[in-house]
């Protein structure tokens, strides 16, 4: 197995129709390694074990600790610019490589291979600035002709600190549900909507959304990256990590099949070949986070 675990995607094309027949997604239990641990250790060790959104899992994971030991985890200027710089480079990974793949056009490689040169340079603001107008903007009109935008809104998640941490209390419980939009389109569009809001935020020295609750031995964090909400809770009995969970947005957005047949409910298809390529947009508008295969079988 991957060392972030796979997600195999059974589905058929029936009547015109993308069926789900079903969503396994395996992950390995990474925080088991956490358990017994020197909590300090174990908050350092995030970022090395989940590499992808590697900052937001830092910060995230140094806030649940903060919590649950009754302090406050703020984010300084160095963690506020590299934070809003991750969802900016995961965003236009997204949109300038995968996306127009997805709607049969070229992708933009050379303008985002030159953009990350020029991110972290005394210019990077205005290189981040050159690539939204001169190559993103353009390339989003064309997208959203061959998505079929239907003017659905586009719909964010929301951090909720409470809810998660009443469940980190009671974990037998069912965990808090996170809204995720039922369009592709739509999807596309909060992507360039947030490549616009990072780009400003960054500029302006904004606050990165974070958020944190807790005491007493227990702390949940949570953050927004690219991909959606991302969670971590941690409880500590006898100054040692007792217990730990990370969720992140793939966790939630694959727990099932649900959220991907909503995105494919009710969009009907002329041949197999364009079901398949519409089953790939969905798959790409929940954005897993780790390497997936398709078992796919025609009627």
């Amino acid at each position: 197995m991957n060392p972030a675990g796979s997600l195999t995607i059974r589905a058929g094309f029936t009547e015109n129709r993308v069926r789900i027949a079903g969503v396994v997604l395996e992950r390995p239990a990474m925080t088991r390694l956490f358990v017994g641990q020197n909590p300090d250790a174990a908050v350092r060790l995030v970022p090395h074990l989940y590499a992808l959104c590697g900052e937001a899992q830092r910060v995230t994971a140094r806030a649940a600790l903060a919590a649950a030991e009754g302090r406050s985890a703020a984010c300084d200027a160095i963690d506020t610019r590299l934070l809003w710089l991750e969802v900016l480079h995961e965003n236009l990974w997204r949109l300038l490589l995968d996306w127009p793949v997805a709607c049969g056009l070229p992708a933009a490689r050379d303008e985002f291979a030159a953009w990350r040169s020029a991110r972290l340079g005394v210019d990077g603001n205005g290189a981040t600035r050159r690539l939204i107008e001169e190559t993103l903007c353009p390339l989003v009109e064309r997208c959203r002709i061959v998505l079929d935008d239907r003017g659905v809104a586009p719909t964010w998640p929301q951090l909720d600190v409470a809810a998660w941490l009443a469940w980190w209390r009671a974990p037998a419980g069912e965990r808090p549900v996170i809204a995720c939009t039922t369009d592709i389109a739509a999807a596309y569009l909060a992507r360039v909507a947030d490549v616009a809001r990072a780009a400003a935020a960054l500029e302006a020295g904004q606050a990165f959304p974070l958020a944190a609750a807790g005491g007493d031995g227990l702390g949940v964090a949570q953050t927004l990256t690219a991909r959606g909400v991302l969670t971590h809770a941690i409880a500590l009995r006898d100054g040692k990590v007792a217990r730990y969970h990370l969720e992140a947005p793939t966790d939630a957005s694959f727990a099932g099949p649900a959220k991907l047949a909503a995105l494919l409910a009710d969009r009907r298809y002329a041949t197999a070949e364009a079901a398949r390529q519409g089953l790939e947009a969905a798959i790409l508008a929940l954005d897993p986070c780790l390497p997936y295969q398709v078992e796919w079988q025609d009627a």
